[in-house]
């Protein structure tokens, strides 16, 4: 049975993981995932003081776009969240193409490195984007309930990586006028995401050309892009893109939560494109997915739907905010069993027995509905959304400093980070 919507897999995998939690609180840290798992991760690749840096700073990036559709993100970089901690950066465009889940929301900011006094970031290592400079663009995940809910096509649709008939030159070099090497970049037998894709095509209208012209005036800025849920997988096509279609090299990118985007042809060419598939030099690669313990989206849509994880996974082993760089470790391959993989799959297992007993024509009023009579009185919806949130920090909130529940909390423990 295949659901028939991005709300039904985003709703009811979430009751499905608090069911199987809903002995203890919310977040409790009874339950280590040595003991839950049967598993720890290996300690003998956890992550280095830079990259952890650098992914902590990119989690509150991409906690600032949450502010579109709501208060806004307004020049030069000013925002009711976490803005006035990246006084470096400023803001070039937004856009926000509607309030649907399959429509986009992000901003596109440059990032003028060189860091001065001032700098939120200045206690913390240096990255070669922050010294150098950064072209950053942002993508927005769910924002809520609403648009969990929001229907959105899973059925998968041909992927393309060249481009399409019509499109035109400026937009997508094509035969002579095309990269070196753009008309090779094949991918047979892949399939995409529908919703995934459709809501790249509508960010790519307002984000090509801002790219083009920042590339142009900033031609050895570094292309950072950063999503989370939803705006991860987009953020995963968005690379693609550029890196192969419009043949930029310096292309990053970092998500948080992301879903399985396509098949395991797909999956595949991602791991090509950006050199995923080797074991050495693993903290320098160009994709990082970070991915956390207790976070079922990364596992969806389901296998048997026929979708697969790619590589470049960093997984956070400890459940609970706020990580430590212990916690968080590099992983090999597209399933390693040390990350999400192998860690997970008591969770996995309560995802599919879930969609086992789901009719598939209940909807998602339906389900919500049942599920919300089903759950603790002490628990609430909104609670449900925690797991997929927490990177670094709780993302999804456009208030000052985040989160409140991280009011007070401070930005890890900062004497410990220094220039290198």
């Amino acid at each position: 049975m295949k659901p028939a919507s991005l709300s039904s897999f985003l709703v009811q995998v979430l009751f499905a993981w608090q069911s199987a939690h809903s002995q203890s609180p919310l977040g409790s840290d009874s339950e280590s995932p040595s003991t839950r798992y049967g598993l720890v991760p290996d300690p003998s690749i956890t992550v280095s003081t830079p990259l952890f840096s650098d992914l902590e700073r990119l989690a509150r990036l991409v906690d600032i776009s949450y502010c579109i559709g709501n208060t806004g993100v307004h020049k030069p970089f000013d925002c009711l969240s976490r803005c006035k901690e990246f006084p470096r950066l400023v803001l070039k465009t937004t856009w926000s193409t509607g309030m649907l889940l399959g429509d986009s929301c992000g901003y596109i900011a440059l990032d003028r490195g060189n860091r001065e006094a001032g700098d939120s970031d200045k206690l913390r290592p240096v990255s070669r984007e922050i010294e150098d400079g950064a072209i950053v663009v942002a993508l927005r995940g769910t924002y809520s309930i609403a648009n969990a809910v929001a229907d959105l096509s899973m059925a998968p649709q041909e992927y393309m990586p060249y481009p399409a008939p019509g499109d035109d030159n400026e937009d997508h070099p094509g035969g002579k006028e095309t990269s070196p090497g753009t008309k090779h970049h094949r991918c047979d037998n892949c399939t995409v995401h529908m919703g995934f894709w459709q809501s790249w095509q509508s960010a790519r209208k307002t984000v090509l050309p801002e790219l083009k012209a920042l590339r142009t005036k900033y031609p050895t800025h570094r292309i950072q892009l950063v999503g989370h849920s939803l705006g991860g997988a987009v953020a995963c096509l968005a690379a693609l893109e550029l890196k192969l279609s419009l043949g930029w090299d310096n292309v990053v990118a970092t998500t948080f939560g992301e879903p399985r985007v396509g098949n395991y042809q797909l999956s595949r060419f991602i791991d090509w494109a950006f050199d995923l598939d080797g074991t050495s030099g693993l903290e320098q690669r160009s994709y990082r997915r970070v991915t956390h313990n207790g976070d079922p989206v990364p596992m969806l849509p389901l296998e048997e739907w026929g979708y697969r994880p790619h590589g470049g996974e960093i997984y956070i082993s400890k459940r609970e905010l706020q990580p430590a760089e212990e916690d968080v470790r590099v992983c090999v391959g597209d399933s390693d069993p040390s990350c999400s993989a192998g860690l997970q799959v008591p969770l996995l297992e309560d995802v599919r027995r879930l969609f086992r007993f789901v009719p598939s024509s209940t909807s998602t009023q339906q389900f919500v509905a049942a599920g919300e009579k089903s759950l603790p009185t002490r628990f609430k919806l909104w609670q449900l959304f925690f797991a997929h949130r927490d990177y670094f920090w709780r993302l999804g909130l456009c208030v000052p400093g985040g989160d409140p529940a991280n009011w007070g909390r401070g930005r890890f423990d900062q004497e410990e980070f220094y220039e290198l």
